[in-house]
């Protein structure tokens, strides 16, 4: 099992997670064109893509999911509320290619969890991605999270334990506090529907790294607001000093990349 980000911050969104040559895309908040040729830059083949699916409705993830979808032929995965807001944003679309999901659902041979995270969209979800346990493999699963603005108790007990980690370390709060950003956006962006601060992040990865995991991948850092090297900083201080610490220095963390994609990232059986 491997996943990668294609893109990742409030310009676009875009994560691929798969196994062997098929493929699930989480959100496409980039043009159709940029995700084809960030697919190309890790030598994966958009035919290899079997579905997609909607977190939330904003822009910077769904900006290229229409467009995509009708391009491959494939199918996108939403919730009904998320259909109700979205479907004028993505234009026409066969009626096979709509397909209404609720908590869980399986697409390119994997099982898909959706939960609810804290987010001023219509309906914000996270997802838990699992290979279902086979003949001489073991269950794996990637934990995905990139909009929140506070750890929920959905976050806590379905990324606990994951093999990977998608998460999201949106803003440093001093960088916030002297930004150029007026008090109302910081106000949303530190309030329970908006973003996760680096400290917060940490936080909850105390508590979600277990024994098999082996990668956090923080994403959707703010361009404004964070910087690789603060993200990383904080969140790494904060792993080190807790009493588990000798636990979580055989995980490894690393930035998702703004514009172009990560490498892709194989888990170990």
């Amino acid at each position: 099992m491997h996943f990668t980000t294609l893109a990742s911050g409030s310009s676009g969104n875009a994560i691929i997670v798969g196994e062997d040559n098929r493929h699930l895309l989480v959100d496409c908040g980039i043009s159709g064109k940029s995700l084809l040729h960030n697919l190309s830059q890790i030598n994966l083949s958009c035919s290899e893509i079997e579905g997609i699916v909607v977190t939330h409705e904003h822009v910077d993830h769904i900006r290229g999911v229409g467009i995509l979808a009708r391009k491959l032929q494939i199918p996108i995965y939403a919730t009904a509320g998320l259909w109700e807001v979205m479907s004028d944003s993505l234009g026409k679309l066969a009626e096979n290619q709509r397909i209404e999901v609720k908590e869980s659902f399986s697409c390119a041979g994997l099982d898909v969890l959706l939960y609810p995270t804290s987010h001023d969209s219509r309906e914000s979800y996270g997802l838990k991605v699992s290979r279902p346990k086979r003949q001489n493999k073991r269950n794996l699963t990637v934990g995905i999270a990139t909009d929140s603005g506070i750890i929920t108790e959905d976050m806590h007990r379905h990324l606990q334990g994951c093999d990977a980690l998608v998460v999201e370390a949106n803003y440093d709060d001093i960088s916030l506090q002297n930004g150029p950003y007026p008090a109302y956006l910081k106000r949303r962006i530190r309030g329970r529907y908006g973003h996760l601060e680096n400290k917060q992040l940490a936080e909850g990865l105390l508590e979600w790294i277990k024994e098999n995991t082996q990668r956090v991948m923080l994403a959707h850092l703010s361009k404004e607001n964070n910087t690789p090297e603060i993200a990383l900083s904080a969140i790494l201080r904060i792993l080190r000093d807790s009493k588990r610490s000798k636990e979580y220095s055989e995980v490894q963390v690393q930035v998702a990349p703004r514009y172009s994609p990560h490498e892709l990232i194989r888990l170990m059986e």
